[in-house]
This record gives structure tokens, C-alpha cells and sequence, in this order.
């Protein structure tokens, strides 16, 4: 009897313990969108999204306030113009441009991290910028 107490106990504290884990690991979900934000977009356009990020000062022209998009666009977040933009594939090569072409500076980071690895590049950069911009659109302002 006292052994299978013994194993009750223990199984409980097991499962307990697998529980805490699992709450734990539930409530430390990644968010890509925001990652990504933080560690290419905010530096200009400020961790708000307001456009007042720290380099703001060295830069041709003011980043827009990426709070506003769908409030200046007849309350539509504007997805697809977004999606160009920051892709910048049309992006002329040698155009006046501020801001980063990010599609170009993820297939390269991707093609250094995947080295010979078969991976589809073009899916790898739609899957970062649609994680940004879902992030952004939580950005906007009601």
C-alpha cells in the first residue's frame, strides 16, 4: 500500500510538473511579426510604429507613422502596397530609396543560413513579410 502511495505521489508530481512545463512553454509563444518589427523596422520608425525611431535624424525624409496606414487608406489595411513595398522587388537598383529592399536582405540571410539545404527562398521571404505585416496591422490605430 505505502509503495503505491508512494507512486501516486509521484506520478502526480510528475504530471504536475509536466503541466507547469507546458503552461509554460504555451506562454512564451514567439511572435514573429514583432521580431521581426524590433529588429528592422523599429530602429526607424520607433518601437510604436510612430516614426520616431532613433536613426530618424539621419535619414532623407521622416518614416511615415505606420500606426495610421488603414486609418489614411478609408480604414483598409493597405496589405498588397505594404507587401511591395517592403518586398521591393520592383525597387529600381540604383533608385533613391531609404528604406531597406528587405525581400534582397532576407533571400541572402536565407541562402547564408540554408547553405545547401533545399529550402524555396521565395517562401521563406513571403513568410517574414507577412509576419511583419500582421504585426503591423495590430499596430493601427481604431
Amino acid at each position: 500500500m505505502k509503495i503505491a502511495l508512494k507512486c501516486l505521489i509521484a506520478g502526480a508530481g510528475c504530471v504536475a510538473l509536466v503541466g507547469t512545463a507546458f503552461a509554460q512553454a504555451k506562454a512564451e509563444r514567439v511572435d514573429f511579426g514583432k521580431r521581426e518589427f524590433d529588429s528592422n523596422c523599429a530602429s526607424c520608425h520607433g518601437v510604436s510604429g510612430k516614426g520616431s525611431g532613433p536613426v530618424v535624424e539621419l535619414l532623407r525624409k521622416s518614416p511615415p507613422d505606420l500606426t495610421l496606414l488603414a486609418k489614411k487608406n478609408g480604414g483598409v489595411f493597405p496589405m498588397a502596397r505594404l507587401y511591395e513595398v517592403i518586398d521591393g522587388a520592383d525597387v529600381p537598383t540604383h533608385g533613391t530609396r531609404d528604406m531597406p529592399v528587405w525581400g534582397r536582405d532576407y533571400k541572402i540571410k536565407a541562402a547564408e543560413y540554408y547553405m545547401e539545404a533545399p529550402y524555396d527562398s521565395d517562401a521563406y521571404v513571403r513568410a517574414r513579410i507577412l509576419a511583419l505585416l500582421e504585426y503591423i496591422n495590430r499596430l493601427q490605430v481604431k
